[in-house]
């Protein structure tokens, strides 16, 4: 399991580290979402990658793993929809879902 976690740490990290650093053209970019809400999701996304390893790691209260793990799996159910509805692939946010699942429940 922990090699999940520390996988799916590194993605969510890495994904919610460039939304925060993006400037705020290649934010505005994209027109679904506004800069506070790319920079609010990178914010969620790099405090759960860091929910997923630091609690559990610590010992220091690591029921917050399995809720990182759940918050993480809504958020990407948030964007299996946002595709679906935009008629992209949801693939990988589906796997990525079912793998934070699987750390949820296993943790």
């Amino acid at each position: 399991m922990w090699a999940i976690q520390i996988l799916l740490a590194v993605v969510f990290g890495a994904a919610g580290a460039m939304k925060l650093v993006r400037s705020k053209e290649q934010v505005e970019h994209n027109p679904q979402f506004s800069e506070i809400h790319i920079r609010l999701l990178g914010l969620a996304e790099l405090l759960g990658a860091i929910g997923l390893i630091v609690p559990e790691a610590t010992g220091i209260a690591p029921f917050l793993t399995r809720v990182a793990a759940a918050c993480l799996a809504t958020l990407m159910g948030g964007a299996v929809a946002t595709l679906a509805t935009s008629r992209k692939s949801a693939a990988f946010p589906t796997v990525v879902a079912f793998m934070l699942i699987a750390v949820a429940a296993a943790r």
